[in-house]
């Protein structure tokens, strides 16, 4: 699925960061410091990207 757009927590957005977030961590770089350079400070919108698993391609078939 996707991410959600808000934390679920605080309700700040967070959903807009997604893309740039995957892309970067699967060039190599750190997490946190992906994280601390999109401006994502906050531990309940952190958890949000580092416990997201994609489950699209999972689900898709059953549709």
């Amino acid at each position: 699925m996707m991410i959600p757009v808000r934390c679920f927590t605080c309700g700040k957005v967070v959903g807009e960061h997604w893309d740039a977030y995957r892309r970067r961590t699967e060039e190599g770089e750190d997490s946190a410091a992906v994280l601390d350079d999109l401006g994502v400070d906050r531990a309940c919108c952190r958890r949000m990207f580092v416990s997201h698993k994609d489950l699209v391609d999972i689900v898709s078939p059953y549709q």
